[in-house]
């Protein structure tokens, strides 16, 4: 995959390790341009992201600005209704059909470490930077 020319959704877990510090060191350039030209995230990644229960006063903060720089992705009929036929043909958790749905409406590619939660849509193709 040449993951310059694609487009990149960014899932929870993926901001989570970069806030602390524990993306692999090969691959931190190119989370880090992900960053810098296809900051894309869902409604979802949005919530859990800020909502997550370890962030100090001061991280939340920090959290809030950097979330600040993505583009928000939210919920239209479509990726609702897509994200309906995923979780009945492929029985994954709502959070995961919501990114898949997203990322399929909006031609992205995921990236998460969760590949597992993604890896029976054989029409997604995961970026995970931990593999």
């Amino acid at each position: 995959m040449d993951k310059r020319l694609n487009k990149y959704l960014l899932d929870t877990n993926i901001l989570i390790y970069y806030f602390a510090d524990e993306i692999p060191p090969k691959e931190l350039e190119t989370i880090e341009d992900i960053f810098k030209t296809s900051f894309y995230i869902s409604v979802i990644t949005r919530i859990e992201f800020l909502g997550w229960k370890k962030h100090t006063e001061k991280g939340y903060e920090k959290a809030k600005e950097f979330i600040g720089f993505s583009k928000v992705i939210y919920l239209t009929k479509k990726i609702a209704d897509r994200a309906i036929d995923i979780r009945r043909e492929y029985r994954i958790k709502l959070p995961e059909a919501v990114i898949a749905a997203t990322a399929s409406s909006k031609n992205l590619t995921p990236v998460t470490r969760n590949d597992d939660n993604f890896r029976d849509i054989q029409y997604l193709e995961i970026y995970n930077p931990f593999e």
